[in-house]
């Protein structure tokens, strides 16, 4: 097994990875599932919420219609981009980390379920932007028009490898690209594309999601990351 500091390429999950999003995340679900008729007050549901395409946890939860689920997501989305896009905080010395990594000259990338838009307003609020070759999100929509699956993560991995290799050929980066996440959906979505994964396990899933899910390995705290990426701790 090689040590992750191996590897050319990373590229980070956004929420419950760089960004502690939790709070304008849980706040535009309740209401979005209010607005569809789930009044839901678990903590742990609502939280279950923050990285997954939300259609994919719609469904997965509570079985909603594809109605319900327009309704939901609409709702979300526009409460979520007037009051809680900025209502998140990157870990900290996560971006002393980005930057050290880019130092070393690795190059970096962002790939979320997040619409690309939000994507790239939150890492420029953060000041993150110049460390990152490319920055990928989902497409305005994909979560109403794309069948509810776990492949969605696995299409933004996809994309983002192909910006990166410069000629769209995403699998020219096999063996020196790893994905950082704080799910099974990253670790999911970088198996689907050979890759290795890095769980981080100081976001909203638990360790034993990630290692169930096939993580090479669990960081517990960003220090443990930067030990990782950096320091080859195997």
């Amino acid at each position: 097994r090689r040590a992750m500091d191996s590897y050319n390429y990373y590229l980070f999950d956004l929420d419950g990875t760089i960004s502690e999003s939790a709070p304008g995340i849980v706040k535009a679900v309740k209401y979005g599932l209010d607005q569809a008729g789930i009044h839901e007050e678990d903590a742990e549901k609502l939280h279950s919420f923050i990285g997954p395409p939300l259609n994919v946890q719609m469904k997965k939860l509570y079985g909603m219609t594809d109605e319900q689920i327009v309704t939901a997501v609409t709702a979300f989305r526009k409460l979520y981009e007037d009051e809680g896009l900025y209502d998140c905080e990157a870990y900290d010395g996560i971006g002393d980390l980005l930057y050290d990594l880019k130092k070393e000259g690795k190059v970096l990338a962002v790939a979320s379920s997040k619409p690309e838009p939000f994507v790239r307003k939150i890492i420029d609020r953060f000041g993150f932007t110049d460390a990152f070759d490319v920055i990928c999100g989902s497409g305005i929509g994909d979560e109403l028009t794309k069948k509810a699956s776990r492949g969605q993560k696995a299409e933004i991995i996809h994309k983002a490898m192909g910006q990166l290799s410069g000629n769209g050929n995403a699998e020219s980066l096999a063996g020196r690209t790893v994905m950082i996440g704080d799910t099974n959906y990253d670790i999911l979505g970088a198996k689907a594309n050979s890759l290795p994964s890095l769980g981080v396990a100081y976001g909203y899933g638990s360790r034993q999601e990630l290692e169930e899910a096939g993580a090479e390995k669990v960081a517990d705290t960003v220090e443990d990351l930067r030990k990782l990426l950096l320091c080859g701790e195997r």
